[in-house]
C-alpha cells in the first residue's frame, strides 16, 4: 500500500480524547491530528518520537491531519486502524499470502450472522470469510492483541466459529504494523474473553495467520508470516 500524497514529518506531543493528538511539525507550528486507533496504544506512544502524518483530503473535515506512524526505539510503527484490511485485500489479490492463494473474487464488509466480516473470498466450491484485526502492541518478542479489551473482536471470533461449524473456511488474520516483533500472542492480562475465544476458535479449526508488515513514510508492504503461540 503506496501513500498517496507525501507524508508530513513532526513529533509527537501528546494524545487525547482517544482520537486527538497535538503534533509539533518542522516548521515549529502544532497541528491537531486525528488518531484512527481506538486502543489504548499501549507501546506506541512516547511523546517527543518522530511521527509522520497524511494530509486530510476533505476541506470540511475539522482534523487538517492524520495520524500514520510514529518510531519507536527506531522502528516505524503504523498507527492508522484502517490500513490494515486495504493491506490485507491487496495482498490476497497479489498473492502475497500463500494461504490465501487462489480466489478469483473477493468482497469487502460482507454480513453474515449478526456481524460483518471483513473480506469474503471465492473460488468455485469454496467461499472462505477472513476477519482482519490490526496488531500494534509489543512485548518483547511478542505482538500481542488486543492492547484493549475488545467486546467486537469477541463477537467477530464469534461469528467465524460459528461459519466453521457449518463447513466454511474461516481465518483470523492478524497484520501486525511494526517490524521488531517475531511471534504473535494474545493479551490475556488485559481480555482473557478474547484469549480463551481464539483458542476455542483454533481448536474448531478457524485458521491464524498473523503477518508482519514493513511500515515506512512512502508505504507499508508485507513482510512475511510470523509464528503464533496462544499460550504466551
Amino acid at each position: 500500500m503506496k501513500f498517496s500524497t507525501p507524508l508530513i514529518h513532526g513529533y509527537l506531543i501528546k494524545r487525547y480524547k482517544r482520537f486527538l493528538s497535538d503534533i509539533r511539525l518542522d516548521d515549529g507550528s502544532i497541528v491537531i491530528a486525528h488518531c484512527t486507533n481506538s486502543g489504548s496504544m499501549k507501546t506506541c506512544i512516547e511523546e517527543g518520537a518522530e511521527v509522520y502524518l497524511s494530509p486530510a483530503t476533505d476541506p470540511k473535515r475539522k482534523t487538517r491531519f492524520t495520524w500514520e506512524m510514529i518510531k519507536i526505539n527506531g522502528a516505524w510503527v503504523g498507527v492508522h486502524t484502517s490500513h490494515p484490511n486495504l493491506i490485507a485485500y491487496n495482498a490476497i489479490v497479489n498473492g502475497e499470502i500463500p494461504q490465501l492463494k487462489g480466489y478469483e473474487s473477493l468482497q469487502r464488509e460482507v454480513k453474515t450472522g449478526n456481524s460483518r466480516i471483513d473480506i469474503m473470498a471465492q473460488k468455485p466450491n469454496e467461499t472462505c470469510f477472513i476477519e482482519v484485526k490490526n496488531v500494534s502492541m509489543r512485548d518483547g518478542k511478542y505482538a500481542r492483541f488486543p492492547d484493549a479489551v475488545t467486546t467486537r473482536g469477541k463477537k467477530h471470533l464469534e461469528e467465524l466459529i460459528q461459519l466453521k461449524k457449518e463447513g466454511i473456511r474461516a481465518v483470523m488474520l492478524y497484520i501486525i504494523q511494526r517490524s521488531d516483533v517475531e511471534i504473535f500472542a494474545t493479551a490475556n492480562n488485559i481480555d482473557p474473553d478474547y484469549t480463551s475465544t481464539l483458542k476455542k476458535a483454533f481448536e474448531l479449526g478457524v485458521e491464524i495467520i498473523p503477518i508482519r508488515v514493513k511500515v515506512n513514510p512512502y508505504e507499508i508492504s508485507i513482510d512475511k508470516e510470523l509464528p503464533f503461540d496462544l499460550n504466551a
